[in-house]
C-alpha cells in the first residue's frame, strides 16, 4: 500500500522517518512529499502551493492512503476532495478538517509574514505529556516557520464525493469516545458527513511519530 505522510505545523517530512522505516519493514510504501514552505525554506508560498504538492504524490500513487497529522488533516481531506476516486483512504492522526471557506491553520500571530513555532507553552498537558526534554528539543529544533499564505490559507472544499472516502481518526491525547461526542455535538462538521468514519486509539500525546513510531506505523498498516 502506497501511504502518503503529511506532517503537521511546523514540521519537515524527516519527521516521518521513523515511521516511514517501520511501514517499510511491514511491506507498505510511505511517500513524504516535499511541501513548499516547509521543506523547501521558502517563505513566500501558499496553501494552493502545497495543496498541489500533495496532489502530485497522490496521483503518482495507486490508491493511495493519506495521512494528515494535525493541521495537516485538512490537507488530507483537501486531497480527498479534490480525488475522491483516486484516495483509498484518509486517516487524520490528532486533526481534524477545516471546513469550505475557513483558513488553513490561522492559529497563532505571524511575525514577517510566517507563523513561528511558539514553544511549548501553548501545548503543556495532554498534548505534550510524553514528550521528554531530548523529544521536545527535536521538534523545536527541525520546526520551521509557516508562511502567512498557508495559515491564512481558504480552504476550499466543492466535491460532495469526498464524503464516500473511508475516514479514520486516530485519536492520541483524547479518546474515541470524546471524538465521537464532538462528532455528535456538531463541532466537527465535515466529518459528521463522512460515510465510513472510525476512530481508533494510540496511547501517546500529540506527535506519535515522535514518541511511538512503532506503534503509529502498526495501526497504519492495519
Amino acid at each position: 500500500m502506497n501511504i502518503i505522510l503529511l506532517p503537521g505545523l511546523w514540521l519537515p517530512r524527516a519527521i516521518w522517518d521513523e515511521t516511514a522505516a517501520e511501514l517499510r519493514v511491514l511491506g507498505h510504501e510511505p511517500i513524504t512529499p516535499i511541501l513548499p514552505g516547509v521543506d523547501d525554506g521558502v517563505a513566500t508560498v501558499s496553501l494552493d502551493d502545497q495543496v498541489a504538492a500533495v496532489l502530485d504524490a497522490v496521483d503518482a500513487a495507486l490508491d493511495p492512503v493519506v495521512v494528515g497529522h494535525s493541521a495537516a488533516a485538512s490537507l488530507a481531506w483537501i486531497a480527498a476532495d479534490r480525488r475522491p476516486e483516486h484516495v483509498a483512504r484518509v486517516v487524520l492522526i490528532g486533526g481534524f478538517p477545516a471546513t469550505h471557506g475557513s483558513a488553513y491553520a490561522d492559529f497563532f500571530p505571524l511575525a514577517d509574514g510566517v507563523m513561528p513555532f511558539p514553544g511549548w507553552q501553548p501545548f503543556e498537558g495532554p498534548d505534550a505529556a510524553d514528550l521528554d526534554d531530548a523529544a521536545r528539543a527535536r521538534i523545536a529544533q527541525i520546526a520551521v516557520a509557516v508562511p502567512g499564505a498557508v495559515a491564512q490559507g481558504e480552504v476550499s472544499l466543492t466535491d460532495e464525493r469526498r464524503f464516500d472516502v473511508p475516514v479514520t481518526e486516530v485519536c492520541p491525547e483524547f479518546s474515541p469516545e470524546e471524538f465521537r461526542g464532538w462528532i455528535e455535538a456538531g463541532d466537527i462538521p465535515e466529518l459528521a458527513r463522512v460515510r465510513h468514519l472510525d476512530a481508533v486509539e494510540i496511547a501517546s500525546g500529540h506527535w506519535p511519530m515522535v514518541t511511538k513510531p512503532t506503534e503509529l506505523a502498526a495501526l497504519l498498516a492495519r
